[in-house]
């Protein structure tokens, strides 16, 4: 999938360190932006604005960052969450030349609905991104896989199977590498129970028992008769 023209602005950060907890309780989240030849700036984002395009276009899609007069073309790369909470924590920004080219993994997302699922199989995925070389401003945001090309249980889709432009987008994982296959469910096996020598001897004593009170009755009955 093709990307949108992403915008977004900032402001300059001018605390650091354990202050940043300040910020944030303000509904603020700091980043660095950093690139080739450019001198790295702290910044802050308005916090639902920035987690609004980060979820839209993840780490592969070109955005317009604009810090007052300046307009920058970065990427967003190595997103921080709270361990616990799962908030956006911190984020920093790639600032790139569009003109030169950058590797960036690029999500798959899937489509459609398989013949071989709705048959009762299950689906599994396998790689849920690959990693593409291309011009920043080609870079897809997205890569989307129809399941409907998985009729059988045979079926895979692997790298080579992907709809790329090859002429803009050069393919840097293993064009082997599967993305996604269809199995057959699993069936539960019912669980052995092991017996010991000593059950099964225990077993056998208590049969024996058993029997014998049921002689010792029968007897007792013929003698009453």
């Amino acid at each position: 999938m093709t990307k949108e023209k992403h915008q977004i602005k900032a402001e300059n950060r001018t605390v650091s360190g354990r202050k940043v907890k300040t910020i944030r309780k303000q509904g603020f989240i700091p980043a660095t932006i950093y690139g080739k030849g450019f001198e790295s700036k702290s910044i802050q984002f308005i916090g639902t604005e920035l987690e609004k395009i980060y979820n839209e276009v993840g780490e592969s899609g070109l955005i317009n960052l604009v810090i007052g007069e300046e307009n920058l073309p970065i990427l967003f790369r190595n997103s921080q969450y709270h361990p616990v909470e799962g908030n956006l924590l911190h984020i920093d920004c790639y600032k790139v030349n569009l003109k030169e080219k950058i590797s960036a993994m690029v999500p798959i997302i899937f489509i459609g609905e398989s013949q071989a699922v709705k048959d009762g199989n299950i689906l599994v995925p396998v790689t849920d991104e690959i990693e593409i070389e291309a011009l920043p401003a080609d870079l897809p945001e997205n890569i989307e896989i129809d399941l409907a090309v998985l009729e059988t249980l045979d079926s895979v889709v692997t790298v080579a199977d992907l709809k790329i432009d090859t002429s803009k987008l050069e393919i840097l994982t293993d064009i082997e590498q599967l993305i996604v296959k269809v199995e057959e469910p699993r069936v539960e096996e019912e669980p052995v129970v092991e017996v010991s020598p000593e059950d099964v001897e225990a077993t056998a004593q208590k049969g024996d028992s058993v029997e014998e009170n049921n002689s010792d009755e029968e007897k007792s009955e013929e003698k009453n008769e």
